[in-house]
């Protein structure tokens, strides 16, 4: 059995128990949307658009986290709106800075592992960027997008009454509270994953300027920094969502 098979199995075998028939499906809902990563590989490989892969399967996997395992239509239809808002929002500011960066393609420190391959494959880098840098904020947009509309949904459970301005309110009074704790998961990861290259960086004693320009690191930072402004975006964004719903719910009772 390798390690991945068994780290899936404790994964499920905990989530089965913390969270029963939800965390099952989450466990499932995990490996559909690997499926639909995989999918996307495959498809921009074979020269199909990076973009429109890209925006399709991203909205799929939108709807895979959010949906799957979720009962309150009220709370997962508001978050999958307000994340797909997001979402089209955040790859009309992710392609032109992407081309402003020119990060794309491969650093000098991928040189060792790239050696004997040719780089000709015939695919745009830039839109392969734009297309990574949008995959890479789903999660936190879900996560952050779930996480509102679930407080507002249980707020309006409890006072029916309650105000557009009021509601509003609430919902940025909840993202404040989540927006913290995001950033650090973001920050932490980030620091986790490139922790050998930092260790690389310090051993070969770079200087600021060459850390600043270089391009393994300045990509994945742009990525923090595209994961960090979903999760402001998606707060407001979120709570604009459940309160329209709320009005359109109200006019319909009257």
């Amino acid at each position: 059995m390798s390690t991945i098979m068994a780290l899936s199995l404790v994964l499920l075998a905990v989530m089965v128990l913390v969270g029963g028939r939800k965390g099952a499906l989450a466990f499932l809902s995990l490996w559909l949307n690997f499926g639909c990563l995989f999918l996307a590989i495959v498809l921009i490989s074979v020269h199909f658009s990076p973009l429109l892969v890209t925006l399709i399967l991203g909205i799929l996997m939108l709807a895979l986290t959010i949906f799957v395992g979720q009962d309150d239509l009220m709370t997962t239809q508001t978050a999958f709106f307000a994340a797909v808002l997001v979402l089209l929002i955040l790859l009309a500011l992710i392609m032109p800075v992407e081309h402003w960066a020119a990060v794309q393609g491969f650093g000098m420190e991928d040189s060792d592992e790239l050696e004997g391959l040719s780089l000709l494959v015939g695919i745009n880098f830039v839109k392969v960027s734009i297309a990574t840098a949008v995959l890479s904020t789903l999660g936190a947009i879900a996560e952050a997008a779930m996480a509102i509309a679930a407080g507002l949904s249980e707020l309006i459970q409890q006072h029916p009454t309650i105000e557009t301005r009021a509601l509003f309110t609430a919902g940025m009074h909840v993202g404040q509270q989540i927006i913290g704790t995001t950033f650090n998961t973001l920050f932490f990861g980030f620091f986790g994953g490139f922790l050998g290259l930092f260790i690389w960086f310090a051993d070969l004693q770079y200087t600021w300027g060459e850390l600043l320009n270089n391009k393994v690191l300045d990509a994945e930072l742009i990525l923090v920094l595209f994961s960090l402004i979903s999760v402001i975006l998606t707060v407001p964004m979120t709570t604009w969502v459940m309160a329209q719903r709320l009005q359109i719910m109200r006019k319909k009772q009257d």
